[in-house]
């Protein structure tokens, strides 16, 4: 199997793994989703720190805590991972399947807007007719819904600022989910702590099963990112770019399917446009990787002699 093959094969587990998301976190249930959520962080740093001790790969904590502005950053992307967790968990448990997808859907919109906003990039035509389908989606499903779309909007922008802050950072994955979910313990610590005290936890008390898959949750968590960081070192942007749509749709299913979400003709229309503004997206992208990777073939041939 070549290099490329193999990551296409990571890729593919991690957004699958991810898009069947909504199965496992309903079966955490009667746990309220912050008892999830702080299971999940603090089984993540359990389960990482275990993987790093093995691999034997402490080092860059002592070239970290020198640098004070990284430090910083990696406590705000931690903010950020933890408000997207709990909202998605929040999301599946009461029943917005649906919605917590469409929020993964429209990320890549997100992301694009904040390159112009905070990046100050340029888009291109196609770029902003994306953007503007994706807005008129929303708009659709506010009317559909009653309200805005809070869970989709609350995951795209977490996720969307989460990213952009990792990749200034640029720590690997490993590392950085160990650092990001270690910042979050202690509160996530205290929270239980206090959640056992007022005899409100539900961990231990409802089940063999329901606890073990409590503590499985930080090998959830980390186990697709893992998956996912061995995809993005051999697959090409495009590749990468057309697999993350694998687990909103998913996610979709499971909430058509599985749990039989309604989906009335305006939601739907609403979804419809949001798939047009990434078919557009994702085939200006690919136009502009070949126009570039054309460039770079033309710069690399030789100038003929005169």
């Amino acid at each position: 199997m070549s290099e490329e093959r193999r990551g296409y094969v990571y890729g593919l587990t991690a957004y699958t793994l991810w898009g069947f998301f909504p199965i496992y976190f309903k079966l955490l249930q009667p746990s309220p989703p912050l008892e999830i959520l702080a299971h999940r962080v603090l089984w993540s740093v359990v389960f990482v720190a275990l993987l790093l001790a093995v691999m034997r790969n402490w080092r860059f904590l002592g070239r970290l805590l020198r640098t004070p502005r990284k430090l910083a950053g990696i406590a705000l992307a931690a903010m950020l991972i933890g408000v997207n967790w709990g909202t998605y968990i929040y999301g599946v448990n009461s029943s917005r399947v649906l919605e917590a997808a469409l929020g993964y859907f429209i990320t890549p919109l997100v992301v694009v807007l904040l390159g112009v906003t905070v990046l100050g990039e340029r888009l291109r035509a196609l770029q902003w007719a994306a953007v503007g389908v994706g807005a008129l989606a929303v708009a659709i499903l506010t009317i559909d819904y009653g309200r805005l779309p809070y869970i989709a909007l609350t995951l795209a922008a977490s996720f969307g600022c989460y990213g952009l802050i990792k990749k200034r950072m640029s720590l690997p994955p490993a590392e950085g989910l160990f650092v990001e979910s270690a910042v979050l313990a202690l509160p996530a610590l205290g929270f239980l702590t206090w959640l056992n005290l007022s005899h409100g936890a539900e961990f231990g008390h409802v089940s063999v099963t329901h606890t073990i898959l409590m503590v499985l949750s930080g090998v959830a968590t980390a186990v697709p990112l893992l998956l996912f960081a061995g995809a993005a070192n051999r697959v090409p942007l495009i590749g990468l770019g057309i697999l993350q749509y694998v687990a909103p749709i998913l996610q979709l299913a499971v909430g058509l399917l599985v749990y039989h979400e309604p989906m009335p003709p305006a939601r739907l229309a609403g979804f419809g446009l949001v798939w047009v503004a990434l078919i557009v997206f994702t085939v200006d992208g690919i136009r502009a990787a070949r126009r570039r990777a054309a460039a770079a073939v033309s710069a690399a041939e030789p100038i003929p002699a005169r």
